[in-house]
């Protein structure tokens, strides 16, 4: 069966069920369905190689024990096991000291809901699943491609495209930074895990030799991810792409703590994120940090994690707003820290719609390295494709867009897509970050009317969340 067909047949089943509401939920109950069926086949790989293996999970709520038989529980007997037995026992687990496994599958369901109210219907999901062995090779591969998809169907479900950084995107960040094997790359707002996954692929192609490397590169992948269905795809994702124990994938909330808390343990080699950007932090956050730093914009606080969280040499490669980069006030402050502490060699500007459409603001990549003062910034304008006029659903931004970008990287000159801007120029211009290109490279985009009124709603629909957000806090 094709990744599409298994798409399309999971959805027309799940949406005969009238307790899964939209796409958003439908992952969601993918999600932790996915995880279980994954960890059970991943502990018959363990019990093949250890004879005397335990798994963390009691034996009647293992997938296989419930779950795999295509015969086996369905109905109201179903649905009352999975809501009173299997997810009480699991957000409860007993765990005891080093339990690493016990503590993940815990922490995955820590906030985990099952939405399903048919038993009938859910056992039709089941049987979907369990056509698939994450133990053979071909359906590893599917598995795969098959995740992949399910996390990009995030981008086009409401407020969960939050979560999702488009592929092409996030495999050019990594391979720009190049983590090596040794450094410990952090994200400290990792959605899905997308950064993480890229990271992990691209040091285990081009520096892993041997199982005790393959080792010391799991170690040292982590991520942190304060809520719960992007925590619980992210350790799926992990698992997927051969981490066995996702342990350094964290549920937790990184601005929640005082700056000055985290210290030199907590330094790393490497950070790769895209942090939410457009939000307001919780209530006291912001307290967190120096006083003439504090903002309400969770963007600017987490560059201020970044930069505090990077040993002398570390390098970034992170995801920033525009709002971010050309506001005033305590932006004015972040941005000459962020320029004081690091060199901030390279700035790529996205072209507009890049995540579309969960967000229409623009966006830049931004790439430095911490131990010394900024002297100058390059720029590249990345450009839509010939012939498109935005990104839609059907059609992201994609690998093939960022190759000029690539070729240009190590030989770089000024044309009429990339220039570089002294510190002085910057400095006079109060740390704002809004350099046009001096070479021609800026034309006037002529828009359709209905572009024109899209780019509106979609600008209301930021506000209107943004103004919901506030109302909560007061």
């Amino acid at each position: 069966m094709s990744v599409d067909s298994l798409i399309r047949n999971l959805r027309n089943i799940m949406r005969q069920d009238q307790g899964v509401a939209g796409d958003g939920q439908r992952i969601e109950q993918l999600g932790w369905m996915l995880f279980l069926k994954l960890y059970d086949d991943q502990e018959k790989f363990y019990e093949l190689r250890d004879g005397k293996y335990k798994s963390p999970i009691p034996e009647e709520l293992r997938w296989r024990n419930w779950a795999a038989d295509p015969e086996g529980m369905t109905g109201d007997e179903l649905r009352d096991f999975v809501n009173n037995k299997l997810f009480p026992g699991l957000k409860e687990l007993k765990i005891g000291a080093g339990d690493t496994k016990g503590a993940v599958v815990r922490g995955a369901f820590e906030d985990a809901y099952n939405y399903m109210k048919s038993g009938t219907t859910m056992r039709r999901v089941l049987n979907e699943l369990n056509q698939y062995d994450f133990n053979k090779t071909t359906d590893r591969h599917l598995i795969n491609d098959f995740y992949e998809k399910l996390l990009k169907d995030l981008q086009n479900a409401g407020d969960y495209g939050e979560f999702y950084t488009p592929r092409a995107l996030t495999q050019f960040v990594v391979e720009m930074v190049d983590p090596k094997l040794g450094d410990i790359v952090f994200d400290p707002a990792c959605g899905t895990g997308g950064f993480l996954v890229n990271a992990l692929e691209h040091v285990r192609t081009y520096y892993v030799k041997n199982t005790n490397q393959e080792k010391t590169l799991h170690d040292s992948i982590r991520g942190t991810e304060l809520k719960q269905l992007p925590h619980l795809l992210a350790s799926t994702n992990m698992i997927i792409h051969g981490v066995e124990v996702p342990d350094n994938i964290r549920h937790d909330d990184m601005l929640s703590r005082p700056l000055t808390e985290y210290g030199p343990k907590d330094r790393v080699d490497v950070i790769l994120a895209n942090p939410p950007f457009g939000g307001v932090v919780k209530e006291g956050a912001d307290k967190n940090f120096p006083k003439d730093l504090r903002s309400n914009d969770t963007a600017d606080l987490f560059l201020i994690l970044f930069i505090h969280l990077l040993k002398d040499g570390g390098r970034a490669g992170i995801v920033l707003p525009d709002g971010t980069l050309f506001g005033e006030g305590a932006k004015t402050r972040i941005k000459e820290k962020l320029l004081t502490d690091c060199n901030v060699h390279t700035i790529v500007r996205l072209p507009q719609g890049v995540f579309n459409p969960y967000a229409g603001v623009n966006t830049n990549l931004v790439f430095f390295e911490k131990g010394k003062p900024t002297k100058e910034i390059w720029y590249y304008k990345l450009p839509l494709p010939e012939g498109l006029k935005q990104y839609t659903k059907n059609r992201g931004i994609t690998a093939e867009e960022f190759e000029p970008v690539r070729k240009w990287w190590k030989k770089r000159v000024e044309n009429e897509f990339a220039w570089k801007v002294s510190i002085d120029e910057i400095k006079k211009k109060n740390y704002n970050l809004d350099f046009k290109n001096p070479n021609g490279g800026t034309k006037v985009e002529h828009k359709e009317p209905e572009e024109i009124i899209a780019d509106i709603e979609s600008a209301e629909k930021q506000i209107a969340k943004l103004l919901g957000e506030i109302k909560k806090e007061l």
